[in-house]
């Protein structure tokens, strides 16, 4: 059974927060968020209403994610990278008639929004909260979709369901994250800080990572989270030497053995887990063995109200974690037995299932199919390399080949040295995986793109 649903504010008052919220040029407390405002006396005006929260800033988002919900009906979290042609599309979907912005904010001009409201980076006091709670619904988008993304609608017990309430044991805990807070990701570590009364050291976007990790080391951060990608792109600036984080967690990519082992390295007293979780699917499980991939027993059996099944090789989630619908969209979430297909390609080997792409990301090569993700945890084994990419290339015999850039760990001018070592390269591809599999063309590379979701931005040429 789904626990009781109390407010985001009452899960900050049965925390007796002590914490606090930090971006890169303010901090607020936690305990002054707990019985104070940050949008003044618009809160009121905001009540029963589908308020579309589309602040520039996340500190000011964190504040007013705490203030709306259980007030709202309905809120919908824009992310950063939203298109300003989609936003129309958004706003008529989610049935928006009220707004949060900041005083930065210009990306709701020319829109006609009925309430419109302020957070600023301040807290100040408030009345007695309203006597009636509602249940609010909570609308994330998307990301890594074409046109406009979907909106997924959620509940805070939901959300919430795969966190547990109150501190944890021991020294004060302070939250950093790589990812921003409006993507579910990051919005996964703001709740954990919330219901943990804990602090929180949110990014900033376009900030440099030696920046990022100064700060994060100024506050003291103890659990850190962010994709792959994000860390690989953070264990090639000497600022990770500064942090010395109690735990580590990866989720939002595949998890490869390579990463593992690099921050096992880095931060050999850190306990280094990873998560699968999905906007759609709901968080469905933790490994913290320090091995990539899952054990067969997760599928086997029913764990903490998770239920996962494969089919044709694709990973099936149903459990009370999950999305309840696609809003805006006579799209079926689920399927008729509840179970949300995830796109996610996996593989028994053993009693172990491993991660090997995605259902929408294969590439074809005469007939032959390459999961990108495949390729690049092998290449990723070289210990010369940081992080790699491999996309397809069109070709007139095969339709398409295997092409590899690649992030070393230090980047050389010898051009001898360059050529042996993509040979090498080369030698474990071919000692690991099928023909068909191995890159025609490998390109070494000082840094790969990486999207406002902390993904490898994929391409194909």
């Amino acid at each position: 059974m789904a626990r009781a649903e109390p407010s985001l504010r009452g899960y900050l008052a049965e925390a007796c927060a002590a914490g606090l919220f930090y971006d890169r040029d303010a901090a607020v407390s936690l305990a002054d968020l707990a019985c104070g405002t940050c949008l003044g006396g618009a809160l009121g005006d905001l009540a029963g209403r589908s308020v579309l929260l589309a602040a520039e800033s996340q500190l000011t988002t964190a504040l007013a994610l705490v203030e709306l919900d259980g007030v709202a009906r309905r809120i919908t979290i824009v992310p950063p990278d939203l298109e300003a042609d989609h936003l129309g599309a958004v706003i008529a979907g989610s049935e928006t008639d009220a707004s949060v912005s900041d005083s930065g904010s210009s990306r709701l001009a020319g829109f006609e929004v009925p309430v419109r409201a302020v957070s600023a980076p301040s807290i100040l006091p408030t009345p007695a909260a309203p006597a009636a709670r509602r249940r609010t619904e909570w609308l994330l988008l998307t990301s890594g979709t074409t046109g406009t993304p979907k909106m997924v609608a959620h509940s805070l017990a939901g959300l919430t369901a795969a966190i547990t309430p109150g501190r944890i044991a021991g020294d004060p805990v302070v939250w950093g994250t790589f990812y921003d807070i409006r993507r579910y990701g990051g919005l996964q570590i703001f709740l954990r800080a919330v219901l943990g009364g804990a602090s929180l050291v949110l990014s900033c976007a376009g900030e440099p990572v030696a920046a990022h990790l100064a700060r994060l080391a100024d506050r003291g951060v103890t659990h850190l989270s962010g994709t792959p990608s994000h860390w690989r792109r953070a264990l090639m600036n000497p600022a990770i030497r500064s942090i010395a984080p109690r735990y580590v967690r990866l989720s939002g990519e595949i998890a490869d053995q390579a990463i593992l082992d690099a921050l096992r390295a880095v931060f050999p007293d850190a306990a280094v887990g990873h998560a699968y979780a999905s906007t759609e699917a709901g968080v469905a499980f933790d490994v913290n063995d320090g091995l990539a991939g899952f054990p067969a027993a997760y599928v086997e059996e029913v764990r903490n109200g998770v239920e996962m099944k494969v089919v044709d090789g694709s990973l099936r989630i149903r459990s009370l974690r999950t999305a309840s619908r696609y809003v805006g969209s006579e799209q079926a979430l689920a399927d008729a037995e509840g179970f949300v297909d995830t796109g996610d390609i996996v593989e028994r080997r053993g009693e172990r299932y491993y991660f090997v792409g995605r259902k929408g990301g294969i590439i074809n090569i005469g007939g032959l199919k390459v999961h990108p993700e495949e390729v690049e945890a092998v290449i990723n084994r070289h210990p010369q390399v940081r992080m790699s990419l491999v996309r397809s290339r069109r070709s007139p015999i095969t339709g398409a080949i295997v092409v590899a850039e690649v992030v070393l760990d230090s980047q050389g001018d010898d051009a001898s040295a360059q050529v042996e070592l993509k040979d090498d390269i080369l030698k474990l591809c071919r000692e690991k995986l099928p023909r068909h599999k191995v890159p025609a063309v490998i390109s070494f590379v000082p840094s790969l793109q990486v999207g406002a979701a902390g993904k490898l931005a994929r391409r194909d040429g």
